[in-house]
């Protein structure tokens, strides 16, 4: 009995300390995660045919909702009209195996414009180029330089440049705006905040954040980016652009509440439960206490330490916690938390919190989808846990 409890013990102490993730370890399990995804892009690229994948899917997959609604708007339709932005899909995927509909703002529009003018290839192409670019500067920013294993390691790089999605655009843009922030650069980052309104579901804490760290110019700066640019979506599409986005927001809503994105692809908390066979109603009762939980822990912390990068960091990491409606590829987002981690002297759980997360989106996806056991919420839980904690810990020393 003594020597199971000393195991015990001892395989607790060694998971809480971290010690197990020695650097030799660290890189070996880096080396496979960047084997395992160059391997998967090139099976991807190895097998496509005609543009599409082995299942049929245009590749880039998402980037093709945006590309259609650029191409729409060009031809001076309305891009939430399914029907008009399906034939749009249909054009460049004429095999059409799924539809991937468009529900982002009237303002995200402004960035579809400019795709609507090339083809498809080309555009997905300038897409992932500006869009990593843009998060690797960001990421640059933070760590003071790159690690290109880590980089190649990172599964929630790959999965947003096979989807060809807004993720490393939206990480980019908050990440950078936390980061100016916190140095006093006060007009950038309001401007990054107020681009990064295309997304507003990874937005509800980021204003009260701001507020409670009296970050005022930043506020203004956002406010004044976000009403710009709205007034440029109306005058390029028109003031009715904002009720026929609302229109369809409803239908989009009520699909995601019943699983028309598929449980096991979510993330949240909101999906976990549904996963686990939870009403909607239960389910986003417990997303709703989580969501407001999230921002009350956020702005008291920003209301005690003001605008640092701990403050950032967890807000980001909070973020997708907040939104019953994140996936895998927006854990792009947790570049920035796990720089900042990575800086710091590892205090207990910290090691196993940041091997889990930026490992999350390699597993969270097929976990879910194959077993029906939810991870993903868990793992980002356990690390705004330890980014809480040693953001208190200064404030208290």
């Amino acid at each position: 009995m003594g020597t199971g409890q000393g195991s015990k013990n001892g395989v607790w102490d060694t998971m809480r300390s971290g010690a197990w993730l020695h650097p030799h370890r660290v890189r070996a399990y880096l080396w496979a995660l960047a084997i395992a995804n160059a391997a998967s892009l090139a099976w991807l690229l190895l097998t496509s045919h005609g543009g599409l994948d082995p299942q049929g899917r245009l590749l880039g997959t998402d980037f093709v909702s945006f590309w259609a609604a650029g191409q729409v708007v060009h031809a001076g339709g309305n891009p939430y009209d399914m029907a008009l932005h399906r034939a749009a899909e249909s054009a460049v995927w004429p095999q059409q195996t799924g539809y991937t509909a468009f529900f982002y703002p009237p303002v995200f529009l402004l960035w579809c414009l400019p795709l609507g003018l090339a083809g498809y290839f080309t555009a997905l192409v300038g897409w992932l180029i500006a869009t990593a670019g843009a998060w690797l500067l960001a990421v640059r920013a933070w760590a003071g330089r790159i690690d290109g294993l880590i980089l190649a390691a990172f599964p929630p790089l790959l999965i947003s440049i096979t989807h060809g999605q807004t993720s490393l655009l939206l990480a980019a843009l908050l990440g950078g705006g936390f980061l100016c922030a916190a140095r006093g650069q006060s007009v950038l980052a309001g401007v990054l905040f107020g681009l990064a309104a295309f997304k507003p579901q990874f937005g509800v804490a980021v204003p009260l954040v701001l507020i409670a760290a009296q970050q005022w110019r930043v506020v203004a700066w956002a406010a004044v980016t976000v009403l710009t640019t709205a007034a440029m979506a109306t005058l390029a599409f028109g003031f009715d652009i904002w009720g026929q986005w609302l229109a369809a927001a409803g239908p989009a809503q009520a699909a995601m509440a019943e699983g028309a994105v598929g449980f096991g692809k979510m993330q949240s908390l909101f999906s976990a439960l549904r996963l686990l066979g939870l009403p909607v109603g239960a389910a986003y009762t417990a997303q709703i206490v989580l969501s407001v939980a999230v921002v009350v822990l956020l702005v008291r912390l920003a209301w005690r330490k003001g605008m640092t990068l701990d403050v950032g960091a967890a807000s980001m990491t909070g973020a997708l916690l907040a939104t019953p409606f994140v996936l895998d590829y927006d854990f792009a987002l947790l570049a920035f938390p796990l720089i900042f981690l990575a800086r710091q002297e590892s205090l207990p759980w910290e090691r196993m919190a940041v091997a889990s997360a930026f490992a999350v989106g390699a597993f969270a996806r097929p976990l879910g989808v194959a077993t029906g056991i939810p991870v993903g919420a868990l793992v980002i839980a356990g690390l705004f846990w330890v980014l809480l904690r040693r953001a208190e810990a200064t404030v208290a020393s």
